[in-house]
Parts: C-alpha cells; sequence; structure tokens
C-alpha cells in the first residue's frame, strides 16, 4: 500500500510502500493524534522505520491496497 505524508511548512512529502493495511494505518495515527502523543512510528515494504512527528503532519494520504500488474495488457 502506498503512503503518502505531507509535512507542515515543507514542500517536500514522505512517500513509501508499506506492506501494513490501511485499517493498521489508520489506527495508529487516529491513536496518536488522540492521545496526543508525540511521533508515529510506520514501517516500509523493506523493513524502513519511519517515525513522523505528529505536530508536524500535515495530511496522511493512505493508497489502495491492490497490488500492481506486471506485463504488457493489450
Amino acid at each position: 500500500m502506498d503512503i503518502r505524508i505531507g509535512i507542515t511548512n515543507s514542500p517536500r512529502e514522505i512517500n513509501f510502500e508499506s506492506s501494513q493495511t490501511a485499517q493498521e494505518v489508520e489506527t495508529i495515527v487516529a491513536t496518536a493524534l488522540e492521545s496526543d502523543s508525540k511521533f508515529i512510528k510506520l514501517v516500509d515494504s523493506k523493513g524502513k522505520l519511519y517515525i513522523v512527528p505528529v505536530a508536524g503532519i500535515g495530511y496522511i494520504e493512505i493508497g489502495s491496497e491492490s497490488t500492481r500488474r506486471v506485463g504488457f495488457v493489450a
């Protein structure tokens, strides 16, 4: 699944593929926002850890869970 995080006061985004489900990511973010946590932790599909400060999050876009097709389509 593709995850894109917009950071406030920054023109760049954090963009990565994750093996976590949309529900897991949504739960992590919602829990962090409701409990006044300082940061969230997300893991990409290669095992790399992303720690993002909650105060800097502008938006989070969670992509679809569909797999990409490989090959030529006629």
